[in-house]
């Protein structure tokens, strides 16, 4: 069955290496026939919610800003894949807006049952993007048709372009595959 699947890159820096994560899974998706929309938050004018919960009662944020056309790409989504560099042992900052920004989504009929994070950092050690992930779960608890389906973390990357030639690329490949 072929599936409908956005992939979101949140790093901001040219030659990321979570973009590059976030490609190669991409790249697996497609490769397995499935339909894949990957975005970038490059460019994005993405807001920090305001906490009016306004979007709870309207169904739509009152922060007309390019969050919502994410959103609705991940609405109608089989599976959501995050691809994030890890600051300071946690998500990006664009991560987290963007994940406290589709809040509007909470109360909706929303497709995805499938989530994967993909991760980068300088720091090489298993533990390293454990906080990433329990924030990331956090989201998902929110949505209790979704679950965690997988965690490619690719350590020891400090500059950019160096995730292309590390093994992790291919696990992320993988794992495209067979999401």
């Amino acid at each position: 069955m072929n599936k409908k699947i956005v992939v979101i890159s949140t790093s901001l820096r040219a030659g990321s290496n979570s973009d590059q994560l976030a490609k190669a899974f991409a790249k697996g998706a497609e490769d397995a026939g499935n339909q894949v929309t990957y975005l970038t938050l490059k460019n994005k004018n993405i807001q920090f919610c305001r906490g009016c919960l306004a979007c709870q009662q309207t169904g739509v944020c009152v922060i007309q800003d390019d969050a919502i056309a994410v959103e609705q790409q991940v609405l109608g989504a089989d599976v959501v894949v995050f691809a994030t560099p890890i600051y300071y042992y946690e998500m990006s900052g664009q991560m987290k807006t963007l994940l406290d920004r589709m809040n509007s989504l909470y109360p909706k009929d929303y497709a995805f049952r499938d989530i994967y994070l993909l991760a980068t950092a300088a720091e090489d050690e298993e533990e390293t993007p454990s906080r990433a992930i329990a924030g990331l779960q956090g989201w998902i608890d929110c949505f209790e048709k979704a679950a965690l389906k997988g965690v490619v973390f690719c350590g020891g990357v400090d500059a950019p372009n160096q995730a292309q030639n590390k093994a992790k690329c291919g696990d992320a490949y993988e794992m495209g595959r067979r999401a």
